[in-house]
């Protein structure tokens, strides 16, 4: 699940920036961002077939938490802050980004076919989220910055368009009108959870 990916990951990149070991061996342990999106569509999916038969409203703590996808960003920022080349691997990351919310995007439909009471507030968010998902930035919000930051700062941006269009996805999967992601062609399933080794 992608609660305990993020815990490992967690502490892996505060270890990373505290220095607490070479940079290049912990930063490939850290999940890249393809697959972190695979364990939280995965979640995600989990999610729906538990809470089927349970309203909306009554979800305890909430069905979409969209915050997790920045976080997969943010995962790939410090593994390319720990590479050899963190430049190059930001404007790299930047593009994955980039390509899988234009994938997602693509296949989100118009508001008005989904959902069925046009006044119910998850029909309500869809069409929110849709537009946000579709919006565009007013200017360069990273420009005049120095090269290694402007980097930094349009990979994080990225990072904020693929949680608009996942967001929009989510809600749209929650009500049937789009297939899941990994017959989407978009993600894939999550690997294999390493098995703990006994204590001696």
């Amino acid at each position: 699940m992608l609660g305990t990916m993020r815990r490992t990951a967690v502490c892996l990149a505060l270890w990373l920036m505290a220095g607490g070991a070479p940079h290049m061996a912990l930063a490939e342990e850290l999940p890249e961002l393809q697959a972190c999106i695979n364990e939280y569509v995965d979640t995600y999916e989990w999610l729906l077939d538990v809470h089927a038969d349970t309203p909306i409203e009554e979800i305890e703590g909430g069905i979409w938490h969209v915050e997790n996808v920045t976080y997969c960003g943010t995962l790939g920022i410090v593994r390319c802050d720990r590479s050899d080349n963190p430049i190059d691997c930001q404007i790299a990351l930047r593009g994955e980004q980039d390509q899988l919310a234009d994938t997602i995007r693509a296949d989100l439909p118009d508001p008005g076919a989904v959902g069925e009471d046009r006044d119910s507030w998850p029909v309500r968010l869809y069409e929110a989220a849709h537009a946000l998902a579709h919006g565009s930035s007013a200017g360069p919000d990273c420009a005049g910055s120095p090269r290694r930051m402007e980097v930094w700062c349009e990979a994080r941006q990225a990072s904020n368009r693929l949680r608009n269009a996942m967001h929009a996805w989510e809600i749209a999967r929650y009500f049937g009108a789009v297939p899941p992601a990994t017959k989407a062609g978009w993600a894939g399933p999550p690997a294999p959870e390493r098995p703990r080794p006994r204590p001696e």
